[in-house]
């Protein structure tokens, strides 16, 4: 029986907003202590039919959008399947994915990811856990963010754990129990501007360090409604095509690009500095880790410490995190918390295809 074992080897999947591609690890659990160690991890970056497909998802259809999530499904699980084989990995007990975030409007309601369909395990033939956000909406909460779980239990050694993916998000400790939420949004703005150049995205922070503030973009972004927000609260790619671009492209007719992009890292540095605190011990990672202009920027402007791990935490840490909400389902252990969806009670969420 699964659930009378102490040691679990799990495959955890990662697609985020930034449309990069799709992370994959392989990683071992010991429930006792829940130490984790990581086996094997590999990166399939999206060519550009699944980018352009994966871009413009949350303006498609109900019809079209059944139609990409089942090529998607089987995408996936084609990729689980060659991770496996060309890794000869043995004893694996479940595969746990978070899929691609498609659609989330939690203020309505809805929550879409491909890639959750039970085609998914066609070919490796393994218990798989997804769909890890549509119960919590259902029970009033955002969905999202859902690595907070993961953050209080295998990095519970920082006073916060900071995600600079296609968004920000933030988790920590306060009065015992554990809040997160979404800040802002960073390379789904970052990667639009970079794609601007003819590049996928602005390595080391080079463009955005080129540019000069502009004040009056600056003074827009920081005054936008969503930070005003108190927890829970989450974003998704609508709210950045509805609110951010249009700002954006209003200002790039004026100005230039590098001193939009330039303007918009400020932002970003100062939106997050007011969620940090001097003492804090901010475990940071998540592409964004890798910009080096940002994270300067970021240091110059908190007293918090500033904690990169390494290189293989910080581009696999949230596929990590979701092979653990796959094992806490099934193990049927909380794997979300209401302090931080803003559910009615913590639950155990997510679906299990046998």
């Amino acid at each position: 029986m699964i659930r009378n074992k102490k040691i679990f080897r799990v495959i955890g999947t990662m697609s985020g907003t930034s449309l990069d591609g799709i992370d994959i690890v392989f990683v071992e659990f010991n429930i006792i202590t829940w130490k984790y160690k990581i086996l094997k991890t590999t990166f399939i970056p999206y060519n550009e039919y699944w980018t352009n497909k994966l871009s413009e998802i949350h303006n498609k259809s109900k019809k079209t959008l059944l139609k990409i999530d089942l090529l998607y499904s089987n995408f996936l699980g084609t990729k689980i399947n060659e991770f496996i084989v060309k890794n000869n990995l043995k004893k694996i007990d479940l595969v746990s994915s978070h899929g691609h975030t498609a659609i989330h409007n939690p203020t309505e309601g809805v929550t879409y990811q491909l890639g959750n369909l039970t085609t998914i395990n066609n070919k490796y033939k393994i218990m798989t856990v997804c769909d890890f956000r549509t119960q919590d909406i259902a029970m009033g909460g955002q969905g999202a963010p859902l690595v907070p779980v993961g953050d209080s239990i295998l990095f519970s050694k920082f006073t916060a754990c900071l995600n600079l993916g296609g968004f920000a998000n933030i988790s920590r400790k306060k009065n015992k129990k554990v809040i997160a939420y979404d800040i802002c949004s960073v390379n789904v703005v970052l990667n639009y501007l970079s794609i601007k150049k003819r590049i996928k995205y602005d390595k080391n922070g080079l463009i955005a360090s080129s540019g000069k503030i502009i004040t009056s973009l600056l003074n827009q972004l920081n005054s936008l409604e969503f930070y005003k927000l108190n927890h829970p609260k989450s974003l998704g790619v609508e709210w950045v095509s509805n609110v951010i671009f249009p700002i954006l492209e209003n200002f790039l007719i004026k100005y230039p690009l590098e001193s939009v992009m330039h303007t918009y890292v400020i932002h970003i540095v100062n939106v997050i500095s007011l969620s940090l605190s001097p003492s804090d011990k901010i475990l940071v990672t998540g592409g964004g880790a890798h910009n080096k202009y940002l994270i300067n920027k970021l240091k110059l402007k908190t007293e918090a410490r500033i904690i990169l791990p390494s290189n293989e935490i910080i581009n696999f840490k949230e596929a990590i995190i979701f092979a653990l909400l796959g094992l806490l389902k099934v193990l049927n252990i909380n794997n979300c918390f209401s302090s931080v969806t803003g559910a009615k009670e913590d639950h155990s969420s997510g679906k299990i295809i046998e």
